[in-house]
């Protein structure tokens, strides 16, 4: 049985492979997840070759500042919301000058749900030179590392389709 760090390990690798066939450089902005997918992609040898940012904007003040996210779509939408991740995702490509880039805000607790948006809450973002950001909400069970480690594949895994999916 593959466990999830196994996992992270072989889509972090194969989408190495197809960012550098395709001369593709790929950002990262990351909240919840702290850097995660940023280290998983920077773990492969060569990663020089596709990765050169990565964004940890935890705070409201990170994503504004390093990122472009609007004050006001954060006042309006919430840190966790799809309109959030569009502005982090898209500030992340744009800044890095990269082809690809991903962002990901959550709640991944034990606390800081609600209602409306429970812990578990996931939303992604993928930004591609020349197409519409891509988007994805999620809620993902277990505990802040099992939130946080899914949030990474689910990351990835966006990346690579992208990735293999569309040409450059």
């Amino acid at each position: 049985m593959v466990t999830m760090q196994q996992e992270i390990e072989a889509i972090s690798q194969q989408l190495g492979q197809v960012l550098l066939a395709k001369g593709w450089r790929v950002a990262t902005a990351e909240s919840c997840t702290g850097g995660w997918v940023a280290e998983a992609i920077t773990s492969v040898a060569g990663s020089s070759g596709w990765f050169g940012y990565g964004y940890v904007a935890y705070a409201n003040e990170a994503k504004q500042q390093m990122l472009g996210v609007k004050a006001e779509t954060l006042t309006q939408s919430g840190v966790v919301s799809e309109a959030v991740v569009i502005e982090m995702a898209n500030g992340a490509r744009y800044n890095a000058d990269a082809t690809l880039a991903v962002a990901i805000s959550g709640i991944a607790g034990p606390d800081g749900g609600s209602p409306e948006k429970p812990v578990g809450t996931v939303w992604l973002a993928w930004s591609q030179e020349g197409r519409s950001t891509q988007t994805q909400g999620c809620h993902f069970s277990g505990d802040r590392f099992s939130v946080r480690q899914q949030a990474v594949v689910m990351a990835l895994s966006g990346l690579l389709r992208l990735a293999e999916h569309h040409e450059g």
